[in-house]
């Protein structure tokens, strides 16, 4: 009789289903690879970012893939895309929280 039995997922669960811990049975290790900030759950020390699937046009995305690189090549210490992506958003998210003097917002308006 097999003891090592897989942990089935939590269909019910708040955080939703990740598709590596339903294939694999566990929860995938923190590192630095995929992680670049200090979010963790106290209790399983996994980070607690999740994966977002969205559509940008083309052309933002190559703007965006070039602002990165113009980056590294500046030296500028950014680990990845996604904590350009997080902080580009942040900001955008604080802006939208400025009410009618946000910048963003008024772009939405016209």
């Amino acid at each position: 009789m097999a003891t090592n039995r897989k942990k089935l997922p939590d269909f019910f669960s708040e955080g939703g289903i990740d598709p590596v811990e339903s294939a694999t049975g566990k929860q995938q290790p923190l590192t630095e690879d995929n992680d670049t900030s200090s979010a963790k759950d106290a209790k399983t020390g996994m980070s607690t970012k999740k994966k977002a699937g969205f559509y940008l046009s083309k052309r933002i995305l190559e703007r965006f893939t070039l602002k990165f690189h113009e980056l590294k090549l500046a030296g500028i210490p950014i680990d990845n895309k996604s904590t350009l992506l997080e902080l580009a958003l942040a900001f955008a998210l604080d802006d939208l929280d400025k009410g009618g003097n946000s910048r963003v917002l008024q772009r939405l308006r016209s």
